[in-house]
């Protein structure tokens, strides 16, 4: 607590002791133990740990790439980069071939920017409550400081001089996405959208809504990107939220799990023709841990393990499970305490009256041994990212716990009143 206090965040620290949250010590698979050795199960994470903590497959991959190279010169050609790069580019919508390696969701929208900058998309259309909006200004900026001899060299001198315009529009609103690319004709534009929000407040789209904004933006020209870093690799019951409409974009941003809950990676999957700007010059975009081997054989394991472990059809599964589960265990308080239950898959939120609400009700998982927390874009929203490897017994465990916290906070308000 100290260290928090002097180094990391007062405000961290403050919350921390008058919310005595624990001190994680370690965790495998569904579960996480503190100091004290008490367990948790892990519902939090953003949508980091599909698999688990440290699922032996992913683990074994590890070890053995870090024993033998961890980090690349940047010099040499990567073999382990081009492998991952093959086994992502396998499983993304047809079309979808070219693949660029970050360690952040941050490093994908820089890279998904300097590509749009590059091919003369410099207007920005994001989503009300999108996570790229949020990060938008400081991860995603442009503008040439200077004439360059050709595309690439006026590209690579658009990092952070000058913003781009950034129109936001409401979420699940296809004419206003339509009227925000006629402004311009659209083919200036790039269109940033999630197929379900997550920080956002775990907010569905009307069904269609992914495949008219696609349409939207081939007529303009406009390009389009699919951010699934949180949405992605089959949390949503299919490995791209994308796909369930039959949408392929332009660029595709994935991360959060795809280094298997181990090690930081993320990435941008394009088409050759959004890609062709950084195929005709190398030094258009990168970054000092892109493609690192540690991280590439994370990648290659993760994916050959959710192939076989059949993570997108389970997620489906569970998700259904725990949406129903969930929407019964809170009946008795809504509208009052809890708004609702939504989400698709592994991606679920309870929505509480306020935020205050949410902040309590957290709590009251977290003395249930249920670790959860509230979406950032919509701190009335508790969010609830399970992995696929949740055994029957957990999903009672999460749907008890959830009845349970919501009575305990309708209980006390009454008392209250």
């Amino acid at each position: 607590m100290d260290g928090y206090e002097r180094h990391v965040g007062s405000a961290t620290a403050r919350t921390a002791a008058r919310r005595v949250v624990p001190v994680e010590a370690r965790s495998a698979g569904t579960r996480v133990w503190d100091v004290d050795q008490r367990e948790y199960l892990d519902c939090s994470g953003s949508g980091v740990f599909p698999l688990g903590h440290g699922h032996p497959a992913v683990l074994e991959a590890l070890h053995r790439q870090l024993d033998r190279h961890s980090v690349a010169t940047g010099t040499l050609l990567s073999g382990e980069l081009a492998d991952a790069a093959r086994r992502l580019a396998a499983i993304c919508p047809p079309g979808l071939d070219r693949v660029h390696f970050g360690c952040t969701g941050a490093e994908t929208v820089r890279t998904a920017r300097r590509l749009a900058w590059a091919l003369g998309r410099r207007r920005v259309i994001t989503m009300d409550g999108g996570y790229l909006a949020m990060t938008l200004g400081g991860a995603v900026t442009g503008g040439p400081r200077g004439v360059g001899r050709d595309q690439g060299a006026a590209a690579r001198t658009t990092g952070d001089q000058v913003r781009p315009e950034v129109v936001t529009v409401p979420y699940g609103d296809v004419p206003a996405v339509r009227r925000a690319l006629a402004q311009d004709g659209g083919g200036g534009c790039c269109v940033v959208v999630e197929p379900v929000q997550a920080e956002g407040g775990v907010r569905v789209p009307p069904p269609g809504y992914l495949r008219e904004v696609a349409e939207a933006c081939h007529r303009t020209g406009a390009l389009l990107v699919v951010d699934e870093i949180h949405t992605g690799l089959g949390r949503l019951g299919a490995w791209w939220g994308c796909a369930v409409e039959g949408v392929t974009p332009d660029l595709l941003l994935t991360g959060e799990g795809l280094g298997g809950g181990c090690v930081p990676v993320s990435a941008v999957v394009g088409t050759e023709e959004v890609f062709a700007p950084m195929g005709r010059d190398p030094l258009l975009h990168a970054s000092t841990f892109c493609g690192y081997p540690l991280g590439m054989a994370a990648v290659t394991a993760t994916l050959e393990v959710m192939d076989r472990e059949y993570v997108p059809a389970r997620a489906e599964h569970l998700g259904k499970r725990l949406l129903d589960g969930l929407s019964c265990a809170v009946r008795p308080v809504v509208p009052y305490q809890v708004r609702g239950v939504r989400g698709q898959g592994l991606l679920l939120g309870v929505e509480l009256a306020d935020a205050h609400l949410a902040g309590r009700f957290t709590q009251g998982l977290l003395d249930r041994r249920v670790l959860a927390g509230q979406c950032l874009g919509d701190s009335a929203v508790v969010r609830l990212c399970p992995p696929a490897s949740l055994t029957d017994a957990e999903v009672d465990w999460v749907v008890n716990a959830v009845g349970e916290a919501a009575a305990a906070l309708a209980r006390d308000l009454r008392y209250a009143w």
